[in-house]
Order: structure tokens, then sequence, then C-alpha cells
């Protein structure tokens, strides 16, 4: 778990765990946010189940959002939600290659070749869940080579050339710049991944980040340069 984010001058600081597809734009919100409210944000980056599972075994949480209703669910079925989850934003998926996808991986069906190193997540994390919905509905059964704790391990795996192709969400590609290439999933085989978001401390400064996540034209901007869908 990586923390980071400004430590800021006053009393309150804000303590948010954070799926780790949303690193890049969590730091910049929590650079908003402190602007706007003089209230330092300590960001924290996992996957949704380790961060889930953390705040249920009493990980000092103000707040939660995860790529995904199922880890939430888990969380809030422990009684340690202070409101109802609110869906801020949404992702896509994408097939992750190397630079120049040396390999001319073009579609779904080429992850079967059995001499790929292919990388992925347990579906216990969102982005394995939502890569077996959709290797699912393309009719594709593939044989993973590794399985990373999080997104940005599958990303990592790729740029650093220990493994040929993986999914991920398209705002990973995005923030991985040109360390690796994105090759699209048709739309007919997509899964909409779905971020939810709660306070899970009962305090203002939780339900105000909630708030400024949700509803301010900051958050949805900044949002929106980093990749993400409104919420549908």
């Amino acid at each position: 778990m990586v923390a980071c984010g400004p430590s800021g001058s006053g009393t309150d600081t804000l303590t948010v765990f954070a799926t780790s597809s949303l690193t890049e734009a969590f730091e910049r919100l929590a650079q908003a946010f402190e602007s706007e409210t003089g209230i330092a944000v300590e960001s924290s980056f996992a996957s949704s189940s380790d961060l889930a599972k953390q705040i249920v075994e009493g990980a000092p949480a103000d707040v939660f959002a995860s790529a995904d209703n199922a880890n939430m669910n888990i969380v809030a079925e422990s009684g340690l939600l202070v409101d109802e989850p609110r869906v801020f934003a949404t992702n896509s998926l994408a097939i992750v290659v190397a630079p120049g996808n040396p390999l001319g991986i073009s579609t779904v069906d080429d992850l079967t070749d059995p001499d790929l190193v292919l990388v992925t997540c347990d579906e216990s994390v969102p982005i394995g869940r939502y890569t077996a919905e959709m290797l699912g509905r393309a009719g594709v059964v593939v044989s993973p080579d590794s399985y990373e704790e999080n997104v940005k391990g599958i990303v990592n795996k790729v740029a650093l050339g220990e493994a040929d192709v993986g999914i991920v969400y398209v705002t990973d590609v995005l923030a991985a710049g040109d360390s690796v290439t994105g090759v699209a999933v048709p739309d007919e085989y997509d899964v909409v991944a779905t971020y939810p978001i709660a306070a899970t401390r009962d305090s203002g400064a939780a339900r105000r980040f909630v708030e400024f996540v949700s509803d301010s034209e900051v958050a949805r901007d900044i949002l929106a340069d980093f990749g993400f869908g409104a919420p549908e």
C-alpha cells in the first residue's frame, strides 16, 4: 500500500483509501481538495479487494473509493459505511502490450496464442473479474501466466517486458504514457467498470471529500482528464 499526498499544515488530515486505477487522478484530486478546503489528504492505493479487507479489519480509513460495487458491499455489510455509496466515475477495458505493439496483437482472439505471456489478477480484484467477464462475452479462453496484486502490477509487467499482454483499464494505458501501447476492446465485449465512493468515518471532512469527488465540476474535469467517464 502506497501512501502519498500533501501533508498540509492544519489539524485536519483525511485518509482516503482508493483503488489503484485511481492513483494519478486522486493525487490530483487531493491537491485540488486541499487547495479548496485546507484539509490535507493522505491517499493509500491498492486493489479494491485489499483495501476492503483492510477497512473491515480496522484500518483507519475516512473514505473508500472502489473500482466495483462488490468490494464496496463488503465494507457496507460490515456496517462501516456512514452513508450510501455514490457512483462518481466509470471506466472501460483495454488490451495492454509493449510499446508499438511488436507482436501485432489486434483482437481479443489473439490472446489465445499459447506463446504469449499473459498476466491478469485474481477475480476477487475488480480488473480480474471484469477481464473474466469480457473474455466470456468474447468466447475466449486463456491461461494466465501469473496473477498480479492489482491493475498497476499488470501494466508494470508489460512495461518491463516481463509479460506480453494483459487486460487493464483505458485510464491505466493513458497514465502509463509511452511505456506501453493500448489496443481497444470491441464495444460488444467491453465491460463498463463502475466506481463508487463512500465515507467510512462519521466526519464532516469525509463527507465533504465524497461530495467534492461526486459533485464538483473541478473533480469531473480532473477525472475526465485522466480518461474516466461520467456515471451512467
